[in-house]
């Protein structure tokens, strides 16, 4: 069984509801009709049930949907609901009723988040048409971060074919799509975060690398200072943690460089979870494996909000979508 669907599996076993605000692209609609055919999750449709089967229809495609429940902005009491709450979360910032009634009925996002925060769904799926940046705005106005959250990060689970690395093929790659330039501070919990959700969805121990251009000392820089104190910060954290660095990309995956490079290492040559010191390396990184190597990837993967609200990549496939929507349920199960 692959890796996604052992999640489906588990995912099925508790069902929970998603939501996909994005009707109006024909991969979210396949997607939904996926899930629903499979049965690992209750989808809710941001539209109009009538405009969202005559666009099936007028497509030509063969999408059942008709078990899925549809919501939309025509709904004034639910509306209504929804200024009210945004209101309360946001008058503090200057967010007034009209701001906020427009938001909800124009922005399929918004609606979408707040059908999360008011308990009607258990979490959300977004990006095939709209900039990460979009989404977590949204998420992060009506839903917020978790009680115990210092940073909201991201992560892809990252599924290479007939590879040995990580856990069969299977890795975490963080941060790729969010934080920018983590200081030392933030680039040490998201390694943690990282570790704590590889072991959530696999059930195996993490094992993290810090990557750099250098391993152990070989190079001299300020970019490797970073994740030199990152890795001290992240140890003492967490050291209960298999955690090290810094490593280059060889010396974290591959046993032979590993032992060579990084003696001594309870990381080196056997990393599963592979955090990247910044956004440009972690996007161009994940990409890479994908287009390359032909990886499935599943994200991004947001961690650290109050409740699941992931992105994707506006690249991606139904099946992409299918995927994330899987690993949602499973992190609304554990929170």
């Amino acid at each position: 069984m692959s890796f996604i669907e052992q999640i489906k599996s588990v995912a099925k076993a508790n069902k929970k509801t998603i939501v996909l605000p994005e009707v109006s692209d024909m991969r979210t609609l396949e997607a939904a009709h996926i899930v629903l055919q499979e049965g690992f999750a209750d989808i809710i449709l941001v539209g109009s049930e009538q405009e969202i089967r005559a666009k099936i229809a007028e497509s030509g495609k063969n999408f059942d949907v008709s078990k899925a429940r549809f919501m939309n902005a025509n709904d004034e009491v639910l509306v209504q609901e929804f200024v009210d709450l945004f209101v309360r979360l946001r008058a503090h910032k200057g967010l007034d009723a009209a701001k906020a009634r427009e938001l909800i009925t124009q922005d399929p996002l918004y609606f979408g988040v707040a059908l999360v925060k008011s308990g009607r769904a258990d979490g959300m799926v977004a990006g095939a048409m709209h900039a990460t940046s979009d989404v977590l705005r949204a998420a992060l106005q009506i839903i917020g971060t978790a009680k115990d959250s210092k940073l909201v990060s991201t992560f892809f689970i990252m599924v290479v074919p007939d590879c040995s690395y990580g856990m069969n093929g299977t890795l975490v790659f963080a941060d790729c799509a969010l934080c920018q330039n983590p200081n030392p501070s933030e680039l040490a919990q998201i390694a943690i975060d990282s570790a704590k959700n590889f072991a959530a969805l696999t059930k195996q121990t993490p094992y993290v690398a810090m990557l750099s251009h250098s391993t152990y000392g070989s190079a001299k820089h300020s970019d490797v200072d970073k994740v030199v104190e990152a890795t001290k910060i992240a140890k003492s954290l967490a050291p209960d943690i298999a955690i090290d660095g810094e490593l280059q990309l060889d010396a974290a995956v591959v046993p032979s460089v590993g032992a060579s490079k990084a003696k001594g290492s309870n990381v080196a040559g056997k990393a599963n979870v592979l955090v990247f010191p910044d956004l440009d390396s972690g996007n161009i990184g994940y990409k890479l494996v994908q287009r390359f190597a032909k990886a499935e990837a599943y994200g991004p993967v947001t961690q650290g909000m109050a409740a699941p609200v992931n992105d994707l990549s506006r690249g991606c496939s139904a099946e992409d979508i299918v995927g994330v929507v899987a690993l949602t349920a499973l992190q609304a199960q554990q929170g």
